[in-house]
């Protein structure tokens, strides 16, 4: 099995419980926007403990990218994570499929299910190929929401939040059916979801039950 040590190089948080990690690029080393690798940390015990991250940064970029929630509490590889930060070392794996981009859609994330579509809308954008593409956006509150200033600077109105519990107090917006159904333009060739299990599975009965061909819903593979 392909087998990769790279170097940490920065880490951030870029909310509150998810944090950015970008390392070393091996030679050769090349994904397609969408894609994800297995992880795992160069320590002693958790050399084969291992995870699949998707790729967020761009495959012609010098350097390697993840996002990832921190979940805690639960003693697991991304808490472990948490500890991880420049000078320490991940083991990067053969490169897989994930989700990948067939033509312009809309894009349905649930929380850290943004992360194979942050490949995919950046590489988009540097083709100047984005205006056709449309990202709904579901979180719990505000703060959760996962590089929301890039995503609003790329997509302008074509970003749009759905936040289960917002701060303000506001009613909260999920997305249902009829949601879905007004962001179903002529456009809209395909779709694309990725999210917790059940969020994906609700989202794509929606969308066949709004017409959609099966062979037009995108998810993780």
């Amino acid at each position: 099995m392909e087998k990769h040590i790279v170097k940490v190089l920065k880490t951030e948080f870029v909310t509150h419980n998810v944090k950015r990690f970008t390392m070393e690029k091996p030679g050769g080393y090349n994904f397609t926007p969408g894609q994800a690798t297995d992880v795992s940390i160069n320590k002693p015990g958790l050399e084969n403990e291992l995870r699949p991250f998707t790729f967020t940064c761009l495959n012609s970029d010098d350097h390697l990218e993840f996002t990832i929630k921190i979940y805690k509490g639960h003693n697991g590889i991304t808490e472990k994570l948490f500890n991880i930060n420049e000078g320490d070392e991940l083991i990067l794996h053969e490169v897989f499929g994930a989700i990948n981009y067939q033509g312009a859609g809309l894009f349905i994330a649930g929380g850290a299910g943004i992360t194979p579509f942050i490949s995919i809308l950046r590489q988009l954008k540097k083709n100047g190929k984005l205006d056709d593409n449309i990202l709904l956006f579901a979180n719990h509150t505000e703060d959760d929401i996962i590089i929301k200033d890039e995503l609003d600077e790329m997509l302008g109105n074509n970003h749009v939040d759905f936040i289960a519990k917002p701060l303000s107090g506001k009613q909260g917006k999920r997305i249902d059916r009829a949601a879905l159904k007004q962001y179903l333009t002529p456009k809209i060739n395909y779709c694309y979801i990725c999210g917790p299990d059940q969020f994906v599975v609700q989202i794509k009965s929606n969308l066949l039950e709004l017409g959609v061909a099966a062979d037009r819903i995108v998810v993780e593979q």
